[in-house]
């Protein structure tokens, strides 16, 4: 005889002028995320508890899955969970709930940790795991955001963003249906196990691709966009749940990240957070992401004032400074409006082969003689511009001397090896000597140099992890760390508020939530050819919001005119890393760098709030003509950026939250009356570029309607 259950039935909502969430016990029992929606949208389904799916999923050994499949749902230990309480409350910038779940076998609680800016269609969510058992339990995988009842697959596109080095944030889309197959369930009586999953690995958490997705509906372009903010290590997966489509978020998992701890009675776990944006299109789900990410990061002046980089490193010095080399190039710099000057490596390099010998970080005297590299820094200064330098600081060089200075327990290490990649080991920023080593580094060439501007890049990629003492699994061990890193960098700014960060690694392969949200600046890219950065600078704000993106413009004296304003227009709507030998340009040439940095002080406080859009689409690589948007947010003014890379001469972009308005188009870059034309034509911009390469900067100008 079948025994039936009766559990308490729960059912409560949580909203905000912005979104409406409803949750409610299922059957089995679980607690679950019955709907989702955008306040102001109408066209959702009903709440269905048999295609919504529990809040936590979780897997540990000796409690597997209730299934067999590539999908991190349905496991033993999510369906055992049950509702205890939940507590909700309101701050001036965001509202909180708090829902608390328990598994009486294990004595596993899960508190689900839910926020969401105040007036955003946006929902970040993390658990939080406490073992209030006897005995300890080890955990496989936690999932941060569980959500089903979407559309049917057949309905919906999936977009991902490939993100590889040289060639990041390309965005491409197929159907849903393309993965998950349709495999009649009323024959089988079971849904289909087939899985749209992505993940990313090691320590380059954007390697491969962005910890992003997006699916869209057909015909209502209906968007859920969602990022998973994990320093280390992510998974998100797509599948198919009672004819509807469901989606996990997760960080690093046993399965395919080596990723696992052991909860003792009493401790606790926090997995990586996972955002969720609505929009009514793909565009408005990314201008609610970006506010999102506006609204978490760390606060800095810098975020506000966007002053212009000179970084001497592109398609210039190379890694060669010299005081020969940067005192007519800081010259220049200043000349052209430059507001920063970065020294990027090698100022530590005082013979060949520094690859494998950095960690001490002290200046080279063979290539600043007479003064030395602070005459540089002072240099930089005298010319009304702040000094930065290039730092590595989480590699030290098999043959430097902290090799040998540090414990070992403050490498990464396996087995009892200290791990080498590239020549270079991996500090461990858990350990205290690494850390107290990165601090003297630093308020050695913040305090007592006067830096005000560090550009940290790390080009090494350790996977899957380490295994120090009181790691269980090395994902664990390279999670640890990276939460570390983040923490030692809070820190560096909380002694030195006015220092501005750009993270790098190798250009985007470190470009995730959880460090965006923390530094003031990203890099987008390595990319030297100028040809080839426009789909990147394009897409880049789908990773950063424009006044984190750092984009290079690198003219060089040996452009035509056209592609010096080429490689300086693509990056007016970003972060205008400035490079490129400006010191040996003729005047005139010089005059075209100055135009284009006056541009962007033109339109720089605006793009601090702005919200991308893009007029042609998403861009393919190859794409000819590629455009990307920045409006304000009253809608009255708006920013166009248009390149063409070939084909016919003239193209029509449409503006649609601008259509039907009396718009005025005005070209800001470049300068020259010859280099094309943007009309308006009451719902979009007849452009025209006569010659290739070619790009326009345009500025459109809602005017105000006319009254009688």
């Amino acid at each position: 005889m079948r025994r039936v259950i009766n559990y308490p039935q729960v059912r409560f909502s949580w909203a905000h002028p912005a979104l409406e969430i409803e949750f409610g016990t299922a059957p089995d029992g679980t607690l679950r995320l019955l709907r989702l929606d955008r306040a102001d949208d109408d066209t959702g389904s009903a709440p269905d508890p048999e295609s919504a799916l529990p809040l936590v999923e979780l897997t540990a050994l000796g409690h597997g899955s209730g299934w067999s499949g590539p999908r991190f749902t349905g496991t033993a230990l999510g369906s055992r969970l049950r509702y205890r309480s939940h507590l909700s409350g309101s701050g001036p910038e965001e509202q909180w709930l708090t829902v608390e779940l328990h598994d009486r076998a294990t004595g596993l609680t899960a508190f689900v940790e839910l926020t969401s800016p105040a007036g955003l269609p946006v929902l970040c969510s993390r658990v939080r795991l406490r073992n209030e058992g006897a005995e300890p339990v080890v955990v496989q995988s936690v999932s941060s955001l569980l959500l089903g009842g979407l559309p049917s697959p057949d309905d919906l596109d999936v977009h991902r963003a490939r993100n590889d080095w040289l060639a990041e944030c390309r965005w491409y889309a197929e159907p849903l249906r393309d993965t998950v197959a349709d495999i009649n369930v009323d024959a089988h009586q079971h849904d289909s196990r087939a899985a749209l999953a992505l993940t990313g690995r090691g320590s380059w958490p954007t390697d491969g691709h962005l910890p992003m997705g997006a699916l869209t509906e057909r015909g209502s372009g209906r968007t859920w966009l969602w990022q998973v903010e994990s320093p280390a290590g992510w998974r998100w997966d797509l599948g198919e749940r009672a004819r509807r489509t469901c989606l996990a978020l997760n960080g690093p998992t046993d399965a395919e990240h080596q990723w696992r701890v052991r909860l003792a009675p009493d401790a606790e776990f926090t997995t990586v957070p996972g955002v969720l944006a609505l929009g009514a299109g793909f565009d408005a789900a990314m201008g609610a992401l970006t506010s999102y990410r506006r609204a978490v990061r760390r606060p800095h002046p810098d975020h506000t004032a966007l002053p212009v980089v000179f970084n001497d490193y592109m398609n210039t010095l190379m890694g060669d400074p010299t005081t020969e080399k940067l005192l007519p190039l800081i010259d220049a710099a200043a000349e052209a409006g430059a507001e920063y000057f970065c020294v990027d490596s090698g100022w530590y390099d005082d013979a060949d082969g520094w690859w494998d010998s950095v960690g001490e970080w002290l200046p080279s005297s063979r290539r600043f003689p007479g003064g030395g590299i602070r005459a540089v820094l002072e240099r930089i200064r005298e010319r009304g511009m702040v000094p930065g330098l290039w730092l590595e600081p989480e590699v030290v060089g098999v043959r430097s001397p902290v090799a040998a200075a540090l414990p070992p327990d403050a490498f990464f290490q396996r087995d009892g090896v200290r791990l080498a990649e590239q020549g270079r080991h991996q500090l461990d920023l858990r350990h205290p000597a690494a850390r107290a080593h990165l601090d003297r580094t630093v308020d050695r060439i913040v305090g007592d140099w006067g830096v005000g501007y560090l550009k940290l890049d790390y080009n090494i990629v350790i996977d899957p992890g380490t295994c120090a003492p009181g790691d269980l699994a090395p994902g664990a061990g390279l999670l640890g760390h990276a939460q570390a890193y983040l923490d030692w960098l809070s820190e560096v700014l909380d002694r030195h508020p006015g220092l501005v960060v750009e993270n790098c690694a190798s250009g985007g392969m470190r470009m995730d939530g959880a460090t965006l949200a923390v530094t003031q600046l990203q890099s987008t890219s390595d990319q030297q050819d100028p040809l080839r950065y426009p789909p990147i600078a394009a897409a880049a704000p789908t990773a950063a919001p424009p006044e984190q993106g750092a984009v290079w413009a690198y003219p060089q004296p040996g452009y035509d005119d056209d592609l010096i304003t080429f490689t300086l227009g693509g990056a007016l709507l970003g972060r205008i890393h400035l490079s490129g030998h400006l010191d040996r340009m003729t005047q005139r040439q010089l005059a075209l760098v100055r135009d284009a940095v006056g541009a962007y002080r033109t339109i720089r406080g605006d793009l601090a709030q702005a919200a991308p859009f893009w007029p042609l689409g998403l861009p393919e690589w190859t794409d000819e003509w590629l455009a990307l948007g920045m409006r304000t947010p009253d809608d009255r003014t708006s920013y166009v950026s248009v390149w063409r890379r070939g084909g016919e001469p003239e193209l029509r972009l449409p503006v649609r939250h601008l259509a039907g308005s009396a718009v005025r188009a005005e070209i800001l870059h470049p300068s020259a009356a010859t280099a094309g034309s943007a009309v308006w034509d009451g719902s979009g911009l007849r452009v025209s570029l006569p010659r290739t390469p070619a790009v326009l900067l345009i500025r459109l100008t809602a005017q105000p309607a006319n009254r009688p």
